[in-house]
């Protein structure tokens, strides 16, 4: 039989036994028990149904609401008692129980059990059948334990418990609590392919060929050696074949194998972010005419280089890195990596003009790296917030030492498949980054991860010694010596100097703040030596409540230097996007910043006489894109135009207002303007050509609601969710943004509220109750799918405008 016969065959066998039987892993995210310890004890509490609560996956119990609701002092998931205080947003962790019963069929029989977690905040036990399987400290790396030794006959419940501690002060930002992504039960022959067992490379790609190396590791659990053959398939991006290889080899009785195997593919699709084309490769191991195993591995094409004279090269042309820095939370929904809520991250990532994001500061979930890949979105992955030395008292530096080579093998071999990875770092402002004990990390931390994936640099993100007096910039040198790329934190001004030092040092700007974006990016521009800018943050997240805000004070007061502020913040403020995904001002002037719009224009809100208002470094002005501010008629506001253009003319109610001129070296231009009902319009000009315009238009008085949604209909699956924007609208169908008024939720037929939210940092009610106020006019309603086909009816109401509801299909 010829090897694409057997091929075509073997894939024929495939599909029939996925179709009529079990297939090789399992997503056990439903039917779960959970128990709240509040003794906080090591002691397993004993399981009655009555008192533990059913649940599915991905759960996160910092997000829900406390018990004991207390105006000012606990409301919704927040406790002014919270030991993380401003760092988790005022939320709770604690000690949870987790239980499930696992029932396997007789197809199962003589299989190799593994079950795999993708992620557990943060220190986890696992029991099975009443064998301790191990325990995991890291909140966010996977792991899996194999359950074969004490699996029970088939037909029999077998009983897995998971215990998650989240004690003490452990992080500078919300982390969630629990079993906050999915868990998995692999079950496989004797002789199979290994976890995270197939690794892809692209050692060679131009645009008529692609040199494709597979690496597949076999394990034989048999005592006696067995012959296989490994056949391999490449499938393009429109599914059909690409590419195919068959090896036979031997695996020794209780051994392991790797075996690579190398293809070519014709005219590569190759992947980027304008274009991200995914292939898929086959692997299928076969003794005689038995088919053992198989894993399909999605990949893309793609060559990448670094250089400080060319820059950062995807597949033969410099790419500018427009990016972002973001935490793991998906707002409203805490920690939990429902899938369509990382997908959706990625998507408004995307239509805001990112091109790349940074997962700081750990590992993100898998579902989040499905959707970069699908979506075109560029990621550098980080593994670590701190080493030896600790930045909160019982945080990872307590496990660094023991686990620090396990936790950053997971993350690379898990996730060096995924074409969006381009970048590893292996730290974030780590405290003792330049100290001999550093330097020695550093090198080993490098070291590892280049053994473990030589196909892509390493990084670490630096910061100015502000925690050690005495030390100057340089003495950073030797750190970024050791490093691939040199990560800087806030530090652009030190790019040209440090270029003049180290011509050869490859710079990236890891994280920035958005009112230097224009001097960051003109330096990226300029300079191929750096790569790009990392804004912190593309997105609002919990905790480190209030870095991002405006304050308003005296104007005979110093000005204020508070980093954070209190209860009842929750939320950074610091995003380009707020905690609902609402674009803020920052990210319309970073639009004119990246050159994605030739005009924007902004209307900062009135200071009362006799005040002033001071930013923080992370914050932005309290400017807003509207033209609405009842009762003050009269009364001068500041408006800020940015555009590359060089003029650009402000009108109102179709009078001029003024206009300016602008030179290479600034994008901004202010004007003073006595606020008057009507239409603002600011036109940009490249000589007698218009290059665009924007106009607010003033609003009339909240007439209705509207609702908008994200997707009419999602599937029968309880990881699908649509996001539904209530928008308090004029008669004329326009965003009220001055009024905020209270919406209540009711939800009937085939799914549930899985949260809702705001864009308002310090609204610290519930995200799972059924009602939520609008801010700036708008509010969230997130709908899940309850697993089965169907339809959705949603409706808000407010008492005093009315009532809207929509409709989604659940099919």
């Amino acid at each position: 039989m010829n090897i694409r016969l057997l091929v075509i065959t073997l894939l024929a066998a495939s599909q029939s036994l996925a179709q009529s039987g079990p297939t090789r892993t399992r997503l056990l995210d439903a039917d779960w028990d959970f128990f709240r310890d509040s003794t906080a004890t090591d002691q397993q509490p004993a399981f009655k149904e009555s008192t533990w609560r059913k649940l599915s996956l991905p759960h996160d119990w910092s997000i829900e609401d406390l018990p004991y609701q207390s105006p000012g002092q606990v409301m919704g998931p927040f406790s002014r008692a919270s030991v993380g205080t401003t760092s988790t947003g005022y939320t709770v962790g604690g000690t949870g129980w987790y239980h499930k019963t696992i029932v396997l069929n007789r197809s199962d029989a003589g299989k190799v059990a593994r079950i795999q977690f993708d992620g557990v905040y943060m220190e986890s036990d696992v029991w099975f059948n009443g064998h301790h399987l191990g325990y995991h400290p890291n909140g966010y790396t996977s792991f899996n334990y194999e359950l074969t030794p004490w699996l029970l006959p088939t037909g029999q419940a077998n009983t897995l418990v998971v215990r998650v501690k989240n004690l003490g002060q452990n992080t500078r930002w919300y982390t969630g609590s629990g079993i906050y992504r999915h868990v998995w039960l692999t079950l496989t022959e004797a002789v199979h392919i290994a976890p995270m067992g197939v690794t892809i490379t692209t050692p060679q790609v131009s645009a008529q060929s692609a040199r494709i190396v597979v690496r597949t590791q076999i394990d034989n659990r048999r005592n006696t050696p067995l012959p296989v053959r490994v056949i391999t398939t490449l499938m393009k991006p429109n599914g059909k074949l690409a590419g195919e290889d068959e090896q036979v080899l031997t695996v020794a009785g209780n051994g392991k194998v790797e075996r690579s195997q190398t293809l070519t593919v014709a005219s590569p699709a190759v992947w980027s972010p304008e274009s991200p084309s995914l292939y898929r490769a086959k692997v299928v191991l076969v003794a005689g005419m038995k088919r053992l195993d198989s894993v399909t591995t999605s990949f893309g094409v793609r060559s990448v280089e670094f250089d400080a004279r060319r820059g950062f090269v995807l597949n033969g042309k410099r790419l500018l890195l427009k990016g972002g820095s973001v935490h793991h939370d998906n707002g409203p929904l805490g920690a939990s990596a429902f899938d369509r809520a990382e997908e959706r991250k990625v998507e408004l990532l995307k239509a805001n003009g990112f091109n790349a994001v940074r997962t700081s500061h750990n590992p993100p979930s898998p579902a989040f790296l499905d959707a970069c890949d699908r979506l075109g979105l560029l990621v550098v992955e980080e593994a670590f917030d701190m080493w030896q030395r600790p930045k909160k008292p019982q945080d990872y530096h307590l496990f660094f030492d023991q686990w620090w080579r396990t936790d950053l093998r997971a993350m690379i071999e898990r996730d060096r498949n995924h074409p969006s990875v381009f970048l590893w770092s292996i730290g974030n402002e780590i405290n003792e980054r330049a100290d001999s004990s550093g330097l020695v990390l550093t090198k080993q931390l490098a070291d590892e991860a280049h053994r473990l994936d030589p196909s892509r640099p390493i990084m670490e993100a630096m910061c100015v010694f502000w925690e050690h007096p005495g030390k100057v910039w340089e003495d950073g040198d030797k750190a970024f010596a050791l490093l691939d790329v040199g990560g800087y934190n806030y530090e652009w001004k030190h790019y040209e100097s440090d270029h003049q030092r180290h011509p050869d040092r490859i710079m990236l700007g890891t994280e920035s703040f958005a009112r230097e974006a224009f001097e960051n990016w003109q330096q990226v521009e300029k300079h191929p030596y750096v790569l790009g800018d990392f804004v912190w943050t593309a997105m609002d997240y919990i905790g480190e409540t209030a870095i991002g805000h405006a304050l308003i004070q005296p104007n005979a007061e110093k000005d204020s230097v508070k980093a954070v502020l209190p209860w009842p913040w929750f939320n950074a403020w610091c995003g380009d996007l707020d905690l609902i995904g609402t674009k803020k001002p920052q990210s319309y002037y970073r639009d004119v910043v990246w050159r994605n719009s030739p005009v924007e224009m902004a209307v900062h809100s009135p200071i009362p006489d006799g005040m002033k208002e001071t930013v923080t470094n992370w914050g932005w002005p309290d400017e807003h894109q509207s033209w609405s501010w009842p009762g003050q008629e009269g009364r001068p506001l500041q408006v800020r135009v940015f555009s590359r253009s060089p003029l650009v003319r402000l009108e109102l109610n179709g009078k001029l207002v003024g206009e300016q001129q602008l030179t290479d070296t600034s994008i901004t231009a202010s004007f003073t303007v006595p606020y008057q009902p009507g239409v603002l319009k600011v036109t940009g000009y490249d000589g007698e050509k218009i290059t665009g315009s924007v106009t607010f238009r003033t609003t009339g008085t909240p007439h209705h609601l509207r609702l908008r949604t994200d997707r009419t209909a999602i599937r029968p699956n309880r990881h699908d969710l649509a996001y539904v924007t209530v928008e308090v609208v004029d008669d004329q169908g326009q965003v009220v943004p001055w009024q905020d008024v209270p919406i209540a939720f009711q939800l009937t037929g085939a799914g549930v509220l899985a949260g809702v939210g705001n864009g308002n940092p310090t609204d610290v009610s519930s995200f799972q109750q059924p009602r939520k106020s609008t801010f700036r006019g708008r509010c969230l309603a997130i709908v899940q799918s309850g697993g089965k086909p169907g339809s959705i009816i949603l409706k808000a109401s407010s008492p005093t405008i009315g009532t809207a509801q929509l409709t989604l299909l659940v099919n």
